[in-house]
């Protein structure tokens, strides 16, 4: 398990876990060098949204068993010491089951009347949810699945998005996505060639959520919980037949073990369908027709997108054209049959805090089985079996309360 946190003494500390383990953080920062920008569009993040990180430090614990709890505290004697947390390891690969919480498009917002340059409204009452989501200890991990922080080249704003997700992240493993708020930019070599990240590149991003990935600035990865292999993509990449992430797509989900882990997910941020009519659009057809593919060739179960601010759920589909639908079960759940597999079902989460995207008042999509533009986000419990999918929207900001919407099952 690795742990993360900021200070500002650049010299090693120590996270103390598990009843006297401890271990040295490694330590880096980042400087406005790093930051890229362009002559014919200077970047926030080189100029005057630029805020000094201070120092980034990472210490992995091992030696912790799958399942099980256990305190901790990080710091030095020197600069002082955290409060106490608890933390919880997720259930072991190919164990029986696992639960989760995915959302995306969450960002941050302020506490009090001060004014940031860009807030997103839906994120402290998504926050909040989800904290309660884990203090039942039901959850094992949270997926957070592109437009992290919404900094865009204001990089003190990662702190205050930090400072709201402790809650969260100080419990279980928080698992990312990159997004084209973290990463596209102008002659940085990102797909997509927007002033979407404000000059941060992947370099805020990286930095601070460090994922078991590639490698630098190859921000996709798989890991495996319980039931589930799960990989996760980068859409900010190049992800064309010949580019590496495509080729490592293909040797990864090549690999999986179903008798061990009988559930694929797929994750990215950039969805494949959406009802939502963007300016940009919001589907690329050339990612949609290099990498759709992969997913039914190697029977990808469930596929999580965010990007688009609502929530909206497929049939079972490949190339636009519904290759199986669920059927209700006895309490009126929509429930897909996965063991006489068809093809992918899709669900955009992107309704984690920005502004919400509303769908249009006609949907000629047939694919398009649930639509809600609703701040919420999905809770997923897997077993070997069976695969149900919870999605909770927030119904009041007076009095926030989320409610399930949305609800749906895969079976094996």
């Amino acid at each position: 398990m690795r742990l993360t946190w900021v200070s500002g003494d650049g010299r090693p500390q120590q996270v103390q876990y598990g009843g006297g383990k401890s271990a040295t953080s490694q330590v880096a920062t980042f400087t406005r060098n790093d930051m890229c920008s362009s002559p014919l569009l200077p970047s926030p993040a080189k100029d005057f949204g630029w805020h000094d990180p201070g120092y980034i430090h990472t210490a992995v614990m091992t030696g912790l068993q799958p399942s099980q709890s256990y305190t901790y505290r990080y710091g030095s004697d020197s600069v002082g010491w955290s409060d106490t947390n608890t933390f919880r390891m997720p259930p072991a690969a190919g164990s029986d089951e696992t639960s989760f919480v995915i959302y995306g498009d969450m960002g941050k917002a302020p506490l009090d009347p001060s004014v940031e340059h860009y807030i997103q409204p839906g994120s402290i009452s998504v926050v909040k949810a989800v904290a309660k989501e884990i203090q039942t200890g039901k959850v094992n991990s949270v997926f957070h699945i592109g437009d992290i922080s919404y900094a865009t080249g204001f990089l003190v704003e990662w702190d205050f998005f930090l400072n709201l997700i402790a809650p969260l992240a100080s419990r279980v493993p928080y698992m990312t996505a990159i997004g084209n708020h973290e990463r596209d930019y102008a002659e940085s070599g990102s797909v997509y060639v927007t002033p979407d990240s404000g000059g941060e590149c992947g370099v805020a991003y990286e930095s601070y959520f460090r994922m078991p990935a590639v490698s630098k600035d190859k921000p996709w990865y798989s890991i495996e919980q319980g039931s589930v292999h799960f990989v996760v993509m980068s859409t900010e990449h190049k992800w064309s037949e010949m580019s590496e992430q495509y080729k490592w797509m293909n040797q990864d989900l090549s690999s999986v073990n179903r008798s061990r882990t009988p559930w694929v997910i797929f994750i990215g941020h950039r969805p494949m369908y959406s009802s939502h009519v963007g300016i940009p659009v919001n589907v690329d057809l050339a990612f949609v027709a290099s990498v759709e593919p992969l997913l039914l060739k190697h029977q990808v179960d469930l596929v999580f997108f965010g990007h688009v601010h609502n929530y909206e759920r497929t049939c079972a589909i490949y190339k636009n054209i519904c290759k199986g639908k669920p059927k209700k079960d006895e309490s009126g759940i929509d429930t897909y049959d996965n063991s006489k597999y068809t093809a992918p079902v899709h669900a955009t989460v992107g309704a984690g805090g920005f502004s919400l995207d509303k769908f249009p008042r006609i949907v000629l999509n047939k694919w398009s089985l649930s639509r809600v533009s609703e701040f919420g986000y999905a809770r997923v419990h897997a077993t070997r079996g069976d695969m149900l999918v919870q999605v909770s929207f927030c119904i009041s900001f007076s009095f926030p309360s989320f409610n399930i919407l949305s609800l749906f099952t895969c079976l094996k």
